[in-house]
């Protein structure tokens, strides 16, 4: 099967595999605040003395809509609700300590939006001042954060790297003014310059760019000046991503229709040119949808078997316990998971009573948890193996009977009680993962809830 072939067969519904079980999949009705409260207690106990946990940050405003976004965003031009999420986060955090009992350590924290640089720089000064006050800061630890690269200023980045950060993500997508403005994300290649050359002067030793592939209006000529831009200005790590159109989730991409798209064909082409591109530009691809140079982090935990994945993306550092603080955040304590409620009133409302603000949730099963560290080992190693007995979960060996097929395209091998994903697998991943996804093959959806894989 030629890879034109093979792109045709696997361009299906596929989920991004953050979490195993997957977010439509979580069985709530066996999750409540006390089996959360347990979990994160636990989890807090286990591990907080030496990994630390990993700590998020949703912020969720933007001063206008980006279309083909599929955050939990509010937009807003009135700078006023600033300080009262600030404060409901800060109460948030407060729940949290109270459950711990103890200071906990962080390994890592990330503010992730929305827009975090809506906020000013004297705000989100306020923000992380409060969370690290009663906190302990991790001898590695890493502070890292979103920003628009047409809102950032210097007081921006002179104020978080005094708290620590050193870590700065650009949201770029696509230089293509025609792109730009159906997807309405607007900043030129001067102000990314900008920006960039601020940050590497103050002293931020990592800068990523976000771009994505297979936007509307985008063009094989297009994408080829913005990643030949992108080389030039040489940011550390690259994010290249597959754009997921769901429109019946979020109504915004529907500025534009399904015609607007590249075609299947098209987009496979804008991938494989951007891949081919980043690779002769001296980047490595590093697990799903990321591409580094070889002195960053990221590369040397991939070669060193150290490449981690949750919530916040691929990090060079394992966290056992995750804490989403924020409207609409996901904690991850390892044995279960919990979303926050979804509507910013909500949520200031929960938070300044003192309760945490979870609204669903999921406690894993011995067998979630087999499969989910096979996924995650596909995911950040691009292999896995299994032991018997103590692996003889039904759905795990289904889900290798599933991983047969695949391996007969030639996109895994399979020797013994060891897979290990080919070099043209690397370009299917989520596929690869969705055949040992037990819960989506005992339950098929009967409509689309994930974005198309490839």
């Amino acid at each position: 099967m030629n890879n034109e072939e093979l792109v045709t067969k696997y361009h299906v519904a596929a989920p991004r595999y953050t979490s195993y079980p997957t977010v439509p999949y979580w069985v709530n009705e066996k999750f409540d605040q006390e089996k959360w409260k347990k979990a994160v207690r636990d989890s807090f106990n286990h591990s907080n003395t030496e990994d630390g946990i990993s700590l998020y940050i949703h912020l969720p405003f933007c001063e206008s809509l980006c279309t083909y976004c599929g955050c939990n965003t509010r937009i807003t031009r009135n700078h006023k609700v600033e300080e009262p999420y600030i404060s409901a986060v800060l109460r948030e955090w407060e729940t949290y300590l109270k459950l711990f009992g103890t200071k906990p350590v962080i390994r890592e924290l990330h503010l992730g939006g929305g827009t975090p640089t809506f906020f000013s720089a004297e705000n989100l000064g306020l923000l992380i001042n409060g969370i690290l006050s009663l906190a302990v800061i991790h001898p590695e630890a890493e502070f890292s954060f979103e920003a628009h690269p047409a809102n950032t200023t210097v007081d921006h980045l002179v104020t978080l790297y005094r708290l620590g950060f050193k870590r700065i993500s650009l949201g770029i997508q696509d230089f293509d003014p025609k792109v730009q403005l159906v997807i309405n994300r607007i900043q030129s290649e001067a102000e990314v310059a900008l920006i960039t050359e601020e940050a590497r002067v103050i002293g931020y030793n990592s800068v990523n760019y976000d771009l994505i592939y297979g936007l509307p209006l985008q063009s094989i000529a297009g994408l080829t000046d913005t990643i030949q831009s992108v080389l030039a200005l040489r940011p550390d790590r690259i994010a290249f991503y597959s754009y997921a159109h769901v429109p019946w989730v979020k109504p915004g991409q529907r500025r534009y229709t399904e015609l607007d798209l590249p075609s299947a064909a098209l987009k496979q082409e804008l991938y494989e040119l951007g891949r081919e591109m980043l690779k002769e530009g001296g980047y490595t691809e590093i697990g799903m949808d990321h591409f580094t140079l070889t002195s960053d982090s990221l590369y040397t935990a991939e070669k060193e078997g150290r490449l981690h994945r949750n919530f916040m993306g691929y990090t060079h550092q394992y966290s056992r316990l995750m804490i989403g603080l924020g409207v609409s955040s996901i904690s991850d304590s390892w044995t279960a998971f919990a979303q926050n409620v979804k509507k910013v009133e909500d949520y200031i409302a929960l938070a300044n009573a003192g309760e945490i603000p979870v609204f669903k949730g999921h406690i894993l099963t011995e067998e979630d948890l087999v499969i989910r560290k096979h996924i995650l080992n596909i995911m950040c190693k691009g292999e896995t193996s299994w032991a018997l007995p103590e692996e003889q979960h039904p759905s795990f060996f289904e889900g290798m009977e599933r991983m047969l097929l695949i391996a007969d395209d030639g996109l895994v091998t399979i020797n013994g009680s060891h897979l290990k994903v080919t070099v043209l697998g690397k370009r299917f991943l989520r596929n690869i993962c969705m055949a040992l996804d037990a819960r989506l093959w005992a339950n098929q959806p009967q409509t689309q809830l994930f974005s198309m894989a490839g």
